[in-house]
C-alpha cells in the first residue's frame, strides 16, 4: 500500500505501540488522526502536531465521539490499536467484573463496532485496509490472562473472517500480532520485552507490503513452531 497521502485513524494512537505507528505513517507522508482518553498524552499528541479525538472505547459513547470527531471525513486506513488487560486471576484475587466489561469491550466490541461503522466509507476508497492489532497470545493463551486472551483470539477469528469476505475488494485487512512489547500496559511484566517503535515499525512495513499478517518479533518463531506442534505451544505458553 501507497501510505504517502492517506487519512489514517489509529485508536489508542497516543501511547505506546499505536503512538509509534502514528509517528512513523505521519514520516511516510500519511495523514494522521489518533484517538485517546488520557488528557496528559492527548496534549502530548496535539503538541506533536495529530489531531487527537477524545474517546473512552471501553463503552460505546466512545464509538459515538469517535464518528464525530470524524465528521464527513473519509478515512482511508484504520488501525485498530487500542487494547486494556484485566486482571482475571482467580488464584491472586477475585477479579472484577466491571473491569472485565471494559476490557471486552475495548477490545472486541470496540474494533467490530468501527469496522461497521467506517466500512461504507471505506468501500468508497480506491485503496483502503484495516488493521486489526492482536497478540501472539491469540494463537495459544496463557493462564493468568484468560479475558485479554479470550478478547484477542476472538478479534482473530473475527479479522479472518473479515478478510474473506472482503477479498477481491479495494479493502485489505491486515492482522498485527505482537509478542511482549514495552508499554505502559506491561510496566509489572519482566521478561525481554520489545520496543514499541521496533514492534511498530514491523507492522508498517507489513501495512506497505500488503501483508496478510504481521508476526512481529518472537511470535514468528511462535507461529512456526505452532504450525507443527501445537500442543508444544499451548503448553509453553499457557505459563506465561
Amino acid at each position: 500500500m501507497q501510505i504517502a497521502g492517506k487519512l489514517v485513524l489509529v485508536t489508542g494512537g497516543t501511547d505506546g505501540i499505536g503512538r509509534q505507528i502514528a509517528l512513523q505513517l505521519r514520516d511516510l507522508g500519511a495523514e494522521v488522526i489518533v484517538t485517546g482518553r488520557n488528557a496528559e498524552r492527548m496534549a502530548r499528541a496535539r503538541s506533536d502536531g495529530f489531531e487527537a479525538i477524545a474517546a473512552d472505547l471501553t463503552g460505546p459513547d466512545g464509538i459515538e465521539a469517535v464518528l464525530r470527531g470524524l465528521a464527513v471525513r473519509s478515512i482511508d486506513i484504520l488501525v485498530n490499536n487500542a487494547g486494556m488487560g484485566a486482571e482475571h486471576d482467580f488464584r491472586v484475587a477475585m477479579p472484577d467484573p466491571a473491569q472485565d466489561e471494559r476490557t471486552i469491550w475495548l477490545n472486541l466490541h470496540a474494533p467490530i463496532r468501527l469496522i461497521t461503522a467506517l466500512m461504507a466509507t471505506l468501500q468508497t476508497r480506491p485503496e483502503a485496509m484495516i488493521v486489526n492489532v492482536t497478540s501472539g497470545l491469540a494463537i495459544a493463551p496463557s493462564a493468568g490472562a484468560p479475558v485479554y486472551c479470550a478478547t484477542k483470539a476472538a478479534l482473530r477469528s473475527y479479522t479472518q473472517s473479515l478478510r474473506a469476505q472482503l477479498k477481491g475488494t479495494s479493502i485489505h485487512v491486515l492482522e498485527a500480532l505482537p509478542p511482549l512489547v514495552d508499554t505502559a500496559m506491561t510496566t509489572s511484566r519482566g521478561g525481554r520485552k520489545l520496543s514499541a517503535q521496533a514492534c511498530a515499525a514491523q507492522i508498517v512495513e507489513a501495512m506497505r507490503s500488503n501483508a496478510d499478517e504481521a508476526n512481529v518479533g518472537m511470535v514468528r518463531m511462535l507461529k512456526a513452531v505452532n504450525q507443527i506442534a501445537p500442543w508444544l505451544v499451548r503448553r509453553i505458553m499457557i505459563g506465561f
